[in-house]
C-alpha cells in the first residue's frame, strides 16, 4: 500500500458514504483511477465492507456486556457455529488465557441480559463456565485504525 491508499482508507474511515467524485478529490486522483483503487483495497480484503453504525442504545439495546467462555475442548466447532448464528452476539473472538472466547453482547435491559445469559448463552455447546462484565459507560468505542496502522512514515506526510 502507498500514500494514496492510505489517504483512500482514512478518508473511507471517516465517511463511508462520499461520492467517488468527492474521495478523489481529496486524495488527488480522478475518479477512475480512486474507483480502481478501492476496488482493489476490497478485493485484497483491506476494506471488508460499507455500512451504517447504529447506536445501539436508539434502537432498545441499552446493556452491554462481555463475556468471556471457557469450552470443552471438542466443542470448538459446534461453539463457533452457534456463537455465529446467535443475533445477541455481536462479536465472538478467540483469546489465549483464562478462557477460550470473549463474546460482546448487546440487551435491551439487565433482565434481558440475565435471561440470555442464564437461558441461552449458557447453553450454547461446550459451555463450561461464562463470565460477564457488564459495561457501565462507554469512553471509545471506535478509533481511526488508518492513524494508527499507518506506518510511521506515511503518518507524517
Amino acid at each position: 500500500m502507498d500514500r494514496i491508499d492510505w489517504k483512500i482508507l482514512a478518508e473511507l474511515e471517516s465517511d463511508g458514504r462520499m461520492s467517488f467524485a468527492d474521495l478523489s478529490d481529496r486524495v488527488g486522483l480522478s475518479k477512475s483511477p480512486c474507483w480502481s483503487r478501492v476496488r482493489e483495497l476490497e478485493n485484497d480484503g483491506v476494506i471488508q465492507g460499507f455500512g451504517a453504525r447504529i447506536n445501539p442504545a436508539a434502537v432498545g439495546l441499552v446493556v452491554q456486556c462481555y463475556a468471556a467462555v471457557r469450552i470443552s475442548f471438542e466443542a470448538h466447532e459446534a461453539f463457533e457455529a452457534a456463537a455465529t448464528a446467535h443475533p445477541a452476539i455481536i462479536e465472538c473472538h478467540t483469546t489465549a488465557g483464562d478462557s477460550d472466547y470473549l463474546l460482546r453482547i448487546f440487551a435491551r435491559s439487565v433482565e434481558h441480559l440475565d435471561e440470555l445469559l442464564r437461558h441461552d448463552l449458557s447453553k450454547l455447546p461446550g459451555v463450561h463456565r461464562l463470565s460477564t462484565t457488564v459495561c457501565l459507560k462507554t469512553i471509545k468505542a471506535r478509533a481511526s485504525l488508518t492513524q494508527w496502522a499507518a506506518a510511521p512514515a506515511e503518518r507524517s506526510q
